[in-house]
């Protein structure tokens, strides 16, 4: 099996990276590659190395900066996205996108199904939406994760700006009206890898079917849960070294930030363990393995 993984230095990416060797040959191309603001270097790369599987972990992930960039993000997140649908059904390939949480208006008083409506209230939101569309249009073999929250050891992260902080602030004040799931990039990794396997044994027997899947760990909190747990941990890790006394609970509100963003975004992930069969973790397992990683490999800061 040979599998493309598109955004190698990204946070899924680096983790894809380890979780898919032992499937087969990975290629990991960058940006210098495969370019999601430049579409048309999207066919080139994939129809060089002509993958099994191509699974896009890059992505337009800036948020607030998408509401004053929502051309570009649309087309990182939308046109590229059905560019590479279309190369993958050319070629007969797999494709595996990530997309998130935030294609919701969180306005849910339960976690999100596949089949709920959707109603993004920010520019990312809709551009991710976008993707979503384009890949389902474009046919073929596809699955499409939607996921939340998503932090690691590596480049810019909600846990890894906490765990900055916690080391130089008394008080840090956290967004604790906003609900959701934290999710390590390497658990998505290591779910990928058992979905390729499976989707790959799917395909030979001819009984694949395509769609939209709910992937996060287990569980839910707000950003202020998900703030103090790092500052717990960091402090198992570095001791005295953590200044933060404090984890104050504020209101969307009073943050403001740039892009408004759900209130409740839990997704019910019923349907993507009945279909794969995963144990997924409760979300603050991965979260102190993932925090002792940044400390003891030295990658807290950016």
């Amino acid at each position: 099996m040979k599998i493309v993984v598109v955004g190698r230095n990204g946070q899924i990416g680096w983790e894809l990276r380890r979780s898919l060797l032992c499937l087969g040959e990975v290629v990991a191309l960058d940006r210098s590659v495969i370019d999601m603001s430049r579409p048309k270097t999207i066919a080139p790369a994939l129809e060089q190395h002509r993958p099994d599987v191509i699974v896009n972990a890059s992505a337009y992930t800036a948020v607030d900066q998408a509401e004053s960039e929502e051309a570009l993000a649309t087309v990182v997140n939308g046109t590229a996205v059905g560019e590479l649908a279309q190369v993958a059904r050319r070629l007969g390939a797999l494709l595996i996108h990530y997309s998130t949480d935030y294609v919701f208006d969180g306005r849910s008083s339960e976690p999100y199904r596949e089949a709920m409506s959707t109603a993004p209230v920010n520019a990312y939101g809709r551009s991710k939406l976008a993707g979503e569309q384009a890949i389902a249009q474009a046919g073929g073999d596809w699955l499409v994760f939607r996921t939340a929250w998503v932090y690691g050891s590596r480049a810019r992260n909600f846990a890894r700006t906490i765990a900055n902080a916690a080391l130089e602030r008394d008080m840090l004040r956290v967004v604790a009206d906003q609900f959701g799931t934290p999710t390590a990039a390497r658990t998505l990794a290591d779910v990928t890898a058992h979905v390729v396997r499976l989707a790959g044994l799917e395909r030979r027997a001819g009984t694949f079917e395509s769609g939209v899947f709910h992937l996060t760990a287990r569980g839910r909190t707000s950003w202020h849960g998900f703030a103090e747990k790092v500052v717990a941990y960091a402090r198992t890790h570095r001791g005295d070294d953590v200044r933060t006394t404090v984890v104050t609970p504020i209101s969307a509100s009073e943050f403001a930030a740039p892009a408004a963003r759900p209130t409740y975004s839990a997704l019910d992930c019923s349907r993507f363990d009945a279909r794969f069969g995963v144990a997924r973790p409760q979300w603050e397992v991965p979260l102190e393995l993932v925090m002792e990683e940044m400390w003891v490999g030295s990658y807290a800061r950016p």
